[in-house]
């Protein structure tokens, strides 16, 4: 049984730092980022309400998506504000985009504003040409 576990064990961390795929150039690439202080995990849960088996990135082909992505941020929403201890908070973020083109890197950036998260999909020469659409949230 413990030979069990440990092989388990191994199995699980082998796949949290097995390297990438290599980029696909038929297929848009897109990488996400957690810029803003506070930003704790952002993973790529579902592409057009389909679960995903890795969370690292998104892969599509050209055209129309929907990116629904997890984001884990922690919050100073204590009546202290920073001498508060921080609140995490989860939050699914769905953002939609119509014009993905092959080739092309893009950037899904999870961010948050004290209780308020956000997210923004921005193409390769820095233009935001996403935001999300809908943001649930466990309190």
């Amino acid at each position: 049984m413990r030979r069990f576990l440990l092989l388990l064990s191994a199995g699980f961390i082998a796949g949290c730092v097995s390297p990438l795929p290599s980029v696909n150039p038929q297929m848009a690439w897109i990488d996400l980022a957690t810029p803003t202080p506070g930003g704790k995990l952002l993973m790529a849960e579902r592409l057009d309400n389909q679960r995903l088996t890795d969370g690292r990135f998104f892969q599509v082909t050209p055209g129309s998506h929907e990116l629904t992505v997890r984001f884990d941020f922690e919050t100073f929403a204590g009546g202290l504000g920073m001498l508060s201890d921080p609140q995490e908070r989860l939050c699914y973020m769905t953002v939609p985009y119509d014009h993905f083109e092959a080739g092309q890197h893009y950037r899904l950036e999870g961010r948050s504003l004290s209780f308020t998260p956000s997210a923004r999909l921005v193409n390769a020469k820095g233009q935001i040409v996403a935001t999300e659409r809908q943001i649930n949230c466990v309190p």
